[in-house]
C-alpha cells in the first residue's frame, strides 16, 4: 500500500489525539465517575495514515451505487469511512421498481449532533454524491461547516450529481445551490460534462472549453476540479486541473479514455471515491492520482463486462451492476494503463 508522508501522517495523528483529549477533558466532571471509562475510539486515537472519511451518499440493498460503490474501496485503500445513507432503497432506480426510505435535513444533522455528542466529531474528508432537495443540501453546508470549524484541515470532495446527456434528474433550484454555495466550499469538484456546463452556465464543446470550465470553477472556490467525463468529436476524455495556490495557473492535464459498449450504474460514485483515495495519497500531483482512479475504475468495468458475458448476457442496453468484491486486487494496485498528457 502506497502511504502518505510521514510529516503527514503525524499531523493528523496528532490533531485527532488532540481532538480527542480535548472532547474528554471538556466532558469530565469534577465528580469522581463511579462508572467504568469506555474504551478509545480506535479509529481517533490510532488513526488510520490516509485518513477519517465522512460519506454522505445514497445505500441500496442490492447492487453497487452510492455508498456502497464508494466505502469498500475507500476501505481497500486504508480509509476509516463512515457513511451516512441520504437514501436506504432495495435497489436503484433503474428496475421497474424500488421501495426504501429517504433521509430529510432534519434527521441528517441528528445523526451529526449524536456523532458531536459523542466526540466523534473529527473527519479529514467529506465525501458527498446524490443529494435530492434543497432542504437536504443546507444541512450538507452545514455539516460541511461544522467539520471544518473542528478540523481546518478538513476536505470537502463534492461529486455535484445534477444531470447527464442535456437532461437533469435533480430540480431546477438544486443547480443554483450548487452554483452559489457549494462550489465555494468545495475542495475537490468532480462534475461530468453536463454538470460542469450547469455550474459554470457556458457550453463545453472543445478541450479548451473544458479547461475554461476548470478555471472558472476554481476562480469560484475549489482548488482541484476534475470533469469526469467529456466527449469532444467522439473521443471520451477527462480534464483534472489543480490550482495549487490562489492566483497561481493552474496544472491542466487530460486523459484518453476507451469508450466500454456498456453502460454501468454506480461508476461516478466509484470514480469520485477513487479521486479522493488517491489524490490525499499524492497530494501534489492530481495526474498521478487520476491515472490510477482512471486505470482503477476501466480495470473495474472490463472484469464486470466480462462476467457477464461469461454468464451469457450480451449487453445492450441494460445497467450493469459493476463488481467490486471481485476487482479488490485492481482497486488496492491498479495497474497504470492510461496516462495523462499536460497542457502547456
Amino acid at each position: 500500500m502506497i502511504r502518505l508522508h510521514n510529516s503527514s501522517f503525524i499531523s493528523f495523528r496528532s490533531e485527532s489525539i488532540a481532538f480527542r483529549k480535548l472532547s474528554v477533558l471538556r466532558g469530565t466532571s469534577s465528580k469522581k465517575c463511579s462508572r467504568t471509562m469506555a474504551p478509545p475510539i480506535l479509529s481517533l486515537e490510532l488513526p488510520s495514515e490516509t485518513g477519517r472519511v465522512l460519506s454522505i451518499q445514497s445505500h441500496t440493498v442490492q447492487g453497487y451505487v452510492g455508498n456502497k460503490s464508494a466505502v469498500f474501496p475507500l476501505q481497500l485503500l486504508g480509509y476509516d469511512v463512515d457513511p451516512i445513507m441520504s437514501v436506504q432503497f432495495s435497489n436503484h432506480t433503474g428496475y421497474p421498481t424500488f421501495k426504501g426510505q429517504v433521509l430529510n435535513g432534519k434527521q441528517l444533522w441528528e445523526l451529526i449532533e449524536g456523532l458531536e455528542a459523542n466526540n466523534l466529531l473529527y473527519y479529514t474528508h467529506l465525501l458527498t454524491g446524490y443529494i435530492g432537495s434543497v432542504s437536504f443540501l443546507d444541512t450538507v453546508l452545514e455539516v460541511v461547516s461544522k467539520l471544518r470549524s473542528i478540523n481546518p484541515t478538513f476536505q470537502y470532495v463534492c461529486d455535484p450529481v445534477m444531470g447527464d446527456e442535456g437532461k437533469l434528474y435533480v430540480p431546477q433550484e438544486l443547480v443554483s445551490v450548487y452554483r452559489e454555495k457549494v462550489v465555494p466550499v468545495a475542495s475537490m469538484l468532480t462534475p461530468n460534462q453536463f454538470e460542469a456546463e450547469q455550474l459554470t452556465g457556458f457550453r463545453i464543446a472543445s478541450e479548451q472549453d473544458g479547461r475554461e470550465a476548470c478555471r472558472h470553477l476554481h476562480a469560484a472556490g475549489p482548488s482541484q476540479v476534475v470533469i469526469t467525463s467529456i466527449c469532444i468529436n467522439g473521443t471520451l476524455l477527462l480534464i483534472g486541473s489543480h490550482q495549487k495556490e490562489k492566483g497561481q495557473s493552474p496544472v491542466q492535464f487530460k486523459i484518453v479514455i476507451p469508450k466500454i459498449p456498456a453502460y454501468f450504474t454506480g461508476t461516478g460514485d466509484l470514480m469520485t471515491a477513487l479521486l479522493l483515495g488517491w489524490s490525499n495519497k499524492y497530494p501534489n500531483n492530481l495526474e498521478k492520482a487520476a491515472e490510477l482512479a482512471v486505470s482503477s475504475l476501466q480495470a473495474v468495468l472490463s472484469r464486470t463486462l466480462k462476467d457477464y458475458e461469461k454468464a451469457g448476457y450480451a449487453p445492450q442496453t441494460s445497467s450493469l451492476e459493476i463488481r467490486l468484491i471481485q476487482s479488490q486486487d485492481d482497486i488496492r494496485n491498479p495497474e497504470i494503463k492510461y496516462k495523462s498528457q499536460l497542457y502547456d
